[in-house]
């Protein structure tokens, strides 16, 4: 099976569900592509694209959760919203690329890479089989227009939302959000804290606001390494993304503390999870089934406001996560509770969350060609 897969660089989640599916499909003996599909105009509208979206989240989120409304609000007009108006400039590029490129599939983790494609469609334009992949435990602003053969949800109890905003049942496939192998790995919290090169003996909190590290991440190293001082064997790693401002201003004011230790970017993030003794988080669809799939007692922090409320609502509804939200004086009262939380939390995480999601769209997507796992 040949496949394409179409993200965008809105934030780092996006691709990090697009590279689970290329691994799963690799690992099943089949070809795929992974693409931002701005990549074809040039002139870097891939990152200008994904740069506007990152700024707006990471300096103005208010402003970002009035967009999200706008857009929740736009979608109960009858017509085409204004992002897939945009998108029409992109059907030409997108057009000769797959013209010069044959494949069975294309699956899709981004709007924006759909509503190209359904402005093809409409056109008339012949498409292989298309599957959007949702990135968040919410149906959100026009996924409905991307007008796709299948769409995989995150839950089945999620399910009716996207029904709801028009999109027929039997085009549902609950199969969850995908993520990389390495986060269900068996290996120990020792283990993985040895290959850190950090001491097993010592507790760790880990605290991120996502590949652009958004959210109060300065306000809440403040308050944790005021609780720090009350609990000499714990110790605070920060992933700054890159937000490199971020990592700037930390280093400045606690750089010199031996308990913090400050990361920009990492490709360890699944050693991290598993290693540590919690994970504190704004609630990204990814970094938050990430955590769930590691096993990791995870507390949500800052959400940029839109979906990642409704991330940290259906955590926090099943079990999986505490929420303590903007409310980051709260944040000692819910490390205390944590502990005791913790199992039942990671049981839930068990539960509600499907750690094999990579492998069974893979699954479902040959199904749907014919084509037969050819790894070994």
């Amino acid at each position: 099976m040949d496949a394409l897969i179409l993200s965008c660089s809105t934030g780092g989640g996006h691709n990090a569900a697009a590279a689970a599916i290329k691994e799963a499909l690799t690992l099943r003996g089949h070809h795929a592509v992974m693409l931002d599909p701005y990549e074809l105009a040039g002139k870097n509208l891939d990152r200008k694209v994904g740069n506007t979206y990152i700024k707006i989240a990471q300096r103005t989120p208010r402003l970002f959760g009035v967009i999200y409304k706008l857009g929740d609000e736009y979608r109960r007009l009858p017509i085409h919203s204004p992002v897939y108006a945009a998108n029409k400039g992109m059907l030409g590029k997108m057009q000769t690329y797959l013209q010069e490129h044959s494949f069975d599939v294309i699956f899709m983790t981004h709007v924006f890479p759909g509503e190209i494609l359904a402005n093809m469609k409409h056109k008339g334009i012949s498409l292989p089989k298309r599957i959007f992949v949702a990135t968040d435990y919410v149906c959100v602003p026009f996924t409905e227009e991307t007008d796709c053969d299948y769409y995989v949800t995150p839950a089945k109890a999620l399910n009716p939302d996207f029904i709801r905003r028009g999109i027929p049942e039997e085009k549902l496939v609950p199969a969850g959000i995908p993520v990389r192998q390495s986060f269900r790995s068996d290996i120990s919290r020792e283990d993985a804290l040895n290959k850190l090169g950090l001491d097993p003996q010592n507790r760790y909190f880990l605290l991120s606001g996502g590949s652009m590290g958004a959210g109060l991440i300065g306000k809440t190293v403040g308050l944790l390494c005021r609780y720090l001082q009350a609990q000499p064997s714990c110790r605070l790693i920060v992933i700054c993304g890159n937000n490199e401002a971020l990592l700037e201003q930390l280093r400045a004011d606690y750089g010199a503390d031996p308990r913090v230790l400050l990361i920009g970017t990492t490709d360890q993030m699944a050693l991290y999870m598993k290693g540590c003794d919690a994970f504190l988080s704004k609630p990204g669809g990814l970094s938050s089934t990430e955590a769930a799939v590691s096993g990791t007692p995870l507390i949500h922090i800052s959400p940029i406001p839109g979906c990642e409320n409704k991330n940290m609502e259906f955590f926090q509804q099943c079990g999986m996560s505490l929420a303590v939200g903007n409310q980051i004086e709260t944040l000692p009262d819910a490390l205390a509770k944590l502990p005791e939380l913790a199992p039942q939390m990671r049981a839930n995480q068990k539960k509600y969350i499907n750690a094999a999601a990579a492998e069974d769209i893979c699954k479902f997507a040959e199904s749907l060609i014919g084509a037969p796992d050819s790894g070994t």
